[in-house]
C-alpha cells in the first residue's frame, strides 16, 4: 500500500486513539471477578510477567535509507489472505466480556480481515460463531471426550467452514488461579465442566489418529519446547502454536518469545508457527515475525476492546494496532514481512519497566486496579 492508500494508518480518530485507552474502559464495565479472570494467571503469575519480559528484552535494529513509501503488512495463512499477521486467540467465556461473545468478536475480525480462533468453551457454540465470522476462522478444542467425540467435533467444524482445527495441549491439569480462589469465585463455565480426564490422557497417538482421519489443517496450541515442536512436525502437524496459555497454566514457565527461537530451529519450515504471550503492540509483532513466526495471536488486548465497545471496539483496536505495526515496519526499514529476519532484533536489551500485564502501556495510570 502507498501512503495515500494507508492514510488511516497515520491519522487515528474516534473515541479510542491509543491502545491503552481500551483498558480503563473495559475495567469500568467488568465486575471484579471477571476483571481478575481476565488479567490474572496461575499461582505466582511469574509466567505471565516473563511473557512481557521476554518481549521487552528484545530491541529492534532498524535499517535506514530504504524506500518504505509502499508497505505490505499482510500475509497468507492456511490458504487465506490476512490483512495483518494477527489472529484473535481463543479465549474462554467471551460472553463474560460482551453478551455476543465469539460471534461479536468474530464479526469484527472478519470485517477487518484477520482470523478468530474460536474456543470450545465460549458462547455461542461452534456453528453460531462460524456463521458470524464470515472471514477466516479456526476452531480450538479442549478435549472432553474420547476419539469418537473428537472426530464428531472435527466434522462439525469442517461442515461449519473453519479453515483449520486447533487442539490445546497444555491443560492436562487445570491450574490454580489464585485470584479466583482467593476471591472465592467459581467461574460458571468451570462449574459445569466435565471430561477433564480425556484432556489428561491426550497423547501423540491421538495426534496420529487425527492426521490419519482428517484433512483439515491441525494446529497444536501450547508448545513450549523444541522437543515437542519437532514431534509436532514428525506427526505432520500443520501449525505449531507457541503458547503458555497467557501464564494461566504452568507457573514459572518461560516467556513465549524466549521459546520461539528454539521452536523455529526445530520446525525448520515444516509447519506454520504461531506465537502468543503478552503481544499487544505493533513493535511486538515486528519482533515475532523477525524471529520467524508466521503470525501472532492476541488474547487480553482484544478482550479489553470487546468489553469496552463490542465489535466496534475490536475493529478499532485492530486499526490502531495496524497503525502501530505500519509505523514500526517503516521505521525498521522493512517493506513486507518477508524482509524481516533475526538481524532486525537485538537480544538481552536492558529492561526499562517492571513487567506486568499492562507494562506495555506506560501512560496507563499505575493504580492497583490495573496492575498485577
Amino acid at each position: 500500500m502507498d501512503q495515500a492508500e494507508a492514510k488511516h494508518l497515520f491519522e487515528p480518530t474516534g473515541d479510542f486513539q491509543c491502545l491503552h485507552e481500551f483498558i480503563p474502559a473495559a475495567r469500568a464495565r467488568l465486575s471484579d471477578h471477571i476483571w481478575g479472570y481476565l488479567v490474572g494467571a496461575a499461582e505466582t503469575e511469574t509466567t505471565l510477567r516473563r511473557n512481557r519480559l521476554a518481549l521487552d528484552s528484545l530491541a529492534l535494529r532498524p535499517r535506514v535509507c530504504v524506500d518504505v513509501s509502499k508497505l505490505d503488512l499482510g500475509t497468507t495463512l492456511f490458504g487465506r489472505r490476512l490483512r495483518l499477521p494477527v489472529m484473535l486467540a481463543p479465549v474462554g467465556s467471551l460472553e463474560s466480556f460482551h453478551p455476543g461473545g465469539a460471534a461479536t468478536a468474530g464479526r469484527a475480525a472478519s470485517a477487518f480481515g484477520i482470523p478468530i480462533m474460536v474456543s470450545s468453551v465460549t458462547a455461542p457454540g461452534l456453528e453460531e460463531a462460524a456463521a458470524a465470522a464470515t472471514g477466516p476462522k479456526i476452531f480450538q478444542l479442549y478435549v472432553r471426550g474420547d476419539t469418537a467425540w473428537i472426530d464428531d467435533v472435527v466434522k462439525r467444524a469442517v461442515d461449519a467452514g473453519y479453515d483449520a482445527f486447533a487442539i490445546t495441549v497444555d491443560t492436562a491439569a487445570y491450574s490454580r488461579r489464585e485470584r479466583d480462589i482467593a476471591g472465592r469465585f467459581v467461574k460458571p463455565w468451570r462449574a459445569v465442566a466435565t471430561g477433564q480426564s480425556y484432556q489428561a490422557g491426550f497423547t501423540w497417538d491421538n495426534v496420529k489418529h487425527f492426521k490419519d482421519h482428517h484433512d483439515i489443517p491441525l494446529i497444536l496450541k501450547g508448545i513450549a519446547t523444541a522437543e515437542d515442536a519437532a514431534l509436532c512436525c514428525e506427526h505432520g502437524v500443520d501449525g505449531v502454536y507457541v503458547s503458555n496459555h497467557g501464564g494461566r497454566q504452568l507457573d514459572h514457565g518461560r516467556g513465549s518469545m524466549d521459546v520461539l527461537p528454539e521452536v523455529m530451529a526445530a520446525v525448520r519450515g515444516r509447519a506454520k508457527v504461531i506465537v502468543d504471550g503478552s503481544i499487544c503492540r505493533g513493535t511486538d509483532i515486528v519482533k515475532a515475525i523477525a524471529l520467524g513466526a508466521d503470525a501472532v495471536a492476541m488474547g487480553r488486548m482484544y478482550c479489553y476492546a470487546l468489553a469496552a465497545d463490542a465489535d466496534a471496539g475490536v475493529h478499532k483496536m485492530l486499526e490502531l494496532l495496524e497503525h502501530e505495526f505500519g509505523v514500526a515496519m517503516a521505521l525498521a526499514g522493512a517493506r513486507s514481512l518477508g524482509e524481516l529476519h533475526p538481524g532486525y532484533v537485538f537480544r538481552d536489551a536492558p529492561r526499562v519497566t517492571q513487567p506486568h500485564a499492562h507494562s506495555a502501556f506506560p501512560l496507563l495510570q499505575p493504580t492497583p486496579e490495573y496492575r498485577l
